[in-house]
């Protein structure tokens, strides 16, 4: 009876998240970036807060903005802002993702650099309308790709709003 019971909550809480991507549906979102799990050729570890806001154009596709500090430690670059845009292709409907994006880094008052990037994640549902997004990450610098492109982790939190 336990098997059974747990397969159908399973299953409720696998439908339950089927259409949450629908054109129309606004995201906003907060990450955790580094966490010591990021690593660049110059900054070795390091840690950073992001935010994002998205809007769906069309059934699992989103379009989304973020900003983001991140953190270093180090004097002579010891904080970056970043701002970016960029895209969500969610490829199947329980939360599997595919992300690109472009952002502009602005750190110690004279290092700029565009950096593309991609990212593969999952949003995992807690209720209806809030997830929990790990992803891995990959940003390419244009500036001097073996310090400063970068890899690593990130954990996010986002919420998917309902279409009026």
């Amino acid at each position: 009876m336990k098997k059974i019971t747990m397969f159908i909550i399973a299953l409720v809480a696998s439908l339950s998240a089927n259409a949450q991507f629908e054109q129309g549906k606004i995201y906003l979102g907060a990450s955790l970036t580094g966490l010591d799990l990021s690593y660049s050729g110059v900054d070795k570890l390091h840690f950073g807060l992001e935010a994002q806001g998205g809007y769906f154009v069309m059934d699992n596709i989103m379009l989304k903005a973020n900003a983001a500090v991140e953190y270093f430690g180090r004097n002579d670059a010891p904080t970056d802002f970043t701002l970016g845009v960029g895209g969500r292709y969610y490829i199947i409907q329980n939360g599997l993702y595919f992300g690109v994006n472009a952002k502009l880094l602005h750190a110690n008052h004279s290092y700029n650099d565009i950096m593309p990037g991609i990212e593969v994640g999952y949003a995992f549902f807690v209720n209806r309308t809030v997830t929990i997004e790990p992803s891995l990450y990959y940003a390419q610098s244009f500036r001097k790709h073996s310090d400063y492109s970068k890899f690593g982790l990130r954990l996010g939190v986002g919420v998917y709003l309902f279409k009026d």
